[in-house]
């Protein structure tokens, strides 16, 4: 026969809430490997290539801020 424990802190199951806490944290967490990552490719980038794209280097954190997370 099988058994489990089901463990509760103030009306609160722990297992759920570790994993939603640990679900929220993965998906900030890919987040922000967007974020660094658009942030990194634009900075790289020479000032000839950004205006080719039309976008100027002073704006580069709020695009890859908008890449990552959204308006």
């Amino acid at each position: 026969m099988a058994y489990t424990n089901t463990q509760t802190v103030a009306g609160i199951q722990v297992g759920g809430w570790i994993g939603d806490v640990l679900a929220k944290w993965t998906v900030a967490r890919e987040r922000r490997a967007v974020y660094l990552q658009t942030l990194n490719e634009l900075s790289a980038m020479s000032d000839r290539d950004l205006a080719d794209i039309n976008v100027a280097r002073v704006s580069i954190q709020d695009i890859a801020h908008e890449a990552a997370y959204g308006k």
